[in-house]
């Protein structure tokens, strides 16, 4: 394994990008982890972008990001970052560097929210507020971390952050690598702290593979993760501990659970500690020195309100001394004036033994607006009376609106770049 710190792609051209703002638009993870860690404290601006942006909206990005210098790898030649005057070239040939002097300058870091180029939003972050959740370095030398994040993103830049400042080596996912390799590779590295997303937990529950690995921690973030998953995860992982935490580029890592159920404890709210959480109309609020610093689009809201609280617009349900995930506010159903969350329908769908996946989509109705349509994916030993008991499983726990009008069995649903189960309008 490699020891990031010490390595360099950029020898001698870091020079040239001494203060600038740099917008890092790499293929290769690998390589972005390596400027990223070679870059802070050296450029003024690290712009991260994800590899789902297209090569011809780099300009637009370049442009709003304000970046005078760019850095690409070898597959990115045609690259064309607009009127970026500076363009490194990130060669192939890792050499050994000096270990770096402490950082001349907090460089700023900016994150993209999920979306296109032009309407993902653009998060102002520093190595603080990054590693504010990250404890000291782990007491064990044998850590191993996994994720299925690209590291470009959130959710996974907190793991490679985790496994430079925690301690630990990380094992970074291949281009085009299936979730049976993934596995394969983390099993040969003896993976020992593994995260992703809950669709991605979900991928390798369904993988024949899933049983290679041994984790001592398996963290999900990123989605709701209803009981269902949590269950499966430690009927198949019996030895782990397994953590969902509440986690968003804006909000940063707000709280872990680990108690096995879904939802988070009442007793967080109002809380003291280093993390302020709050609920008003329903929705999670939150403040920290975790919190992003702003975002970057000067035509974009303020990212906190006037006491510092982040309206994260995850909408929240107490049910007898817990607090329950329904959805996103943005994400609602209208049912004949009656509000539908897709994920609260789906964590009832999920709760069928031969479901795997659910996706809950409105399809539309001349009397109600809308109605609930379900997809499904089952597993292979499913009969052919299933829909009819997914039915029945919904009906004892949904009321009547939240009901699902047609269920389609399908083979497989999309899960979107950034991990999380793609939810087309």
């Amino acid at each position: 394994m490699l020891d990031l710190c010490s390595t360099s792609r950029l020898d001698r051209a870091s020079e040239a990008l001494d203060g600038r703002s740099v917008l890092i638009a790499m293929h290769d993870q690998f390589a972005s982890a390596l400027a990223l860690i070679e870059l802070d404290g050296v450029a003024g601006r690290l712009v991260v972008c994800t590899p789902d942006i297209a090569r011809a909206q780099l300009g637009a990005l370049a442009s709003r990001a304000g970046a005078d210098a760019v850095v690409y790898d070898d597959d990115r030649d045609d690259i064309d970052p607009g009127g970026v005057p500076l363009r490194v070239r990130w060669t192939g040939v890792v050499t050994r560097r000096v270990p770096a002097k402490p950082p001349a300058r907090a460089t700023e870091w900016i994150l993209l929210t999920s979306g296109t180029a032009s309407a993902a939003k653009m998060v102002r972050h520093t190595f603080a507020t990054l590693t504010a959740a990250i404890g000291p370095p782990a007491a064990a030398s044998d850590v191993v971390w996994g994720t299925f994040y690209d590291i470009r993103r959130y959710g996974g830049l907190q793991v490679l952050l985790r496994a430079l400042v925690g301690g630990g080596s990380l094992i970074l996912g291949g281009p085009g690598e299936t979730v049976g390799q993934y596995l394969d590779r983390l099993a040969a590295h003896g993976a020992t702290h593994v995260s992703g997303t809950p669709s991605h937990w979900r991928r390798v529950l369904m993988s024949p593979n899933a049983s290679v690995i041994t984790p001592r921690v398996i963290r999900l973030s990123g989605e709701i993760a209803d009981q269902s998953v949590l269950d499966a995860l430690r009927a198949r992982y019996p030895g782990a501990r397994i953590m969902h935490a509440f986690a968003s580029t804006e909000a940063g890592v707000a709280f872990e659970v680990d108690d096995g159920r879904a939802g988070f404890p009442e007793a967080f709210v109002g809380a003291p500690g280093d993390v302020a959480v709050s609920i008003d109309g329903g929705s999670l609020r939150l403040r920290s020195a975790r919190l992003a610093l702003g975002y970057l689009d000067d035509s974009a809201p303020p990212l906190a309100d006037a006491d510092g609280f982040v309206d994260t617009g995850d909408m929240v349900e107490y049910r007898g001394g817990r607090c329950f995930f329904l959805g996103r506010r943005s994400g609602v159903i209208n049912v004949g004036g009656l509000k539908v969350y897709p994920e609260e329908v789906e964590a009832a769908i999920n709760r069928h033994p031969s479901v795997r996946m659910s996706r809950v989509r409105p399809r539309r109705s001349p009397i109600t607006g809308s109605l609930i349509a379900a997809d499904v994916v089952l597993d292979a030993e499913a009969g052919d009376e299933c829909t009819r008991e997914i039915l029945q499983v919904c009906r004892a726990v949904l009321p009547a609106h939240m009901i699902p009008a047609t269920i389609r069995v399908v083979p497989a649903l999309e899960i979107a770049a950034a991990g999380k189960l793609a939810r087309h309008a």
